[in-house]
């Protein structure tokens, strides 16, 4: 698994065709090895409700024990499609948090991790080359999170404390030097599985049908048919009452703890 993945990687355009192939071999990979160790994640309420009742959020005028907030991620960027999305998201007032990769798109896209922070989005880790870390060593796991944040932080002049492992795969290891490395690990509540389809209409519709409150929204700005349904989704979330927010606003007055998974 580790040397497929490392080839098909290796191999990835910028039109998300290789991730897309990656993230198939590897949720394959992950459903045969479900079961095998018990995941214990921590929800964005309980993380409001340890910071206790008289905390204050940090993050603007949005108290999410109060209203229905929603956060929106999009990991594998920035790519070629990310202007577009960023355009999107300003024009609609909505922030979100970009789970980044390194190699062939950090390094390509420069200026829109910049514009990405610029513009108040949460500049976060996806790892440099995609790697799943479960099947990496101690060291390999280190580099796969530094290098990514190095550059991030260099960029914007503000060092990632999230990062999302790719396809979620994670364990005791990984924690460990997340903690290190003062990261926190942040999954997913929503997937419409945009690495398989293209199909906008679809892929609004899966978001829909899973979104719920406190909802954490994993996307891919890389592939053709996902930027296109984010005008429909939220329109559509905000017609149902929902307020976006970063994955931080989410868990505010509370913060996420390095080593910790939060879903």
């Amino acid at each position: 698994m580790p040397s497929l993945t490392k080839k098909l990687t290796k191999k990835m355009p910028k039109t998300g065709t290789g991730l897309r192939a990656v993230a198939a071999l590897a949720a394959a990979a992950s459903l045969a090895l479900s079961g095998c160790t018990k995941l214990e994640t921590t929800s964005p309420s309980s993380v409001r409700s340890a910071a206790g009742a008289q905390a204050r959020a940090e993050f603007g005028t949005v108290d999410c024990g109060r209203v229905k907030c929603i956060a929106l991620t999009f990991d594998a960027g920035p790519s070629e499609h990310s202007a577009r999305l960023l355009d999107i998201l300003k024009e609609k007032q909505v922030p979100a948090t970009f789970f980044l990769l390194g190699r062939r798109h950090i390094d390509t896209y420069p200026e829109l991790v910049r514009r990405m922070a610029n513009e108040g989005h949460e500049v976060a880790s996806h790892t440099w080359t995609h790697r799943i870390l479960t099947d990496a060593e101690p060291d390999e796991i280190r580099e796969e999170l530094e290098r990514p944040n190095r550059e991030i932080e260099r960029l914007t002049g503000q060092r990632p404390t999230l990062m999302r492992p790719p396809q979620g795969r994670t364990n005791d290891t990984v924690h460990e030097i997340c903690r290190e490395l003062g990261l926190a690990e942040v999954l997913w509540s929503v997937t419409a599985k945009d690495y398989q389809t293209d199909d906008s209409d679809l892929i609004t519709e899966r978001v829909l049908d899973q979104s719920s409150r406190d909802g954490i929204i994993l996307l891919h700005d890389l592939y053709d048919g996902t930027v296109p349904a984010v005008p429909g989704i939220i329109d559509a979330l905000k017609a149902r009452g929902y307020v976006f927010v970063t994955v931080p606003q989410l868990l505010a007055p509370g913060k996420a703890e390095p080593g910790k998974v939060y879903r």
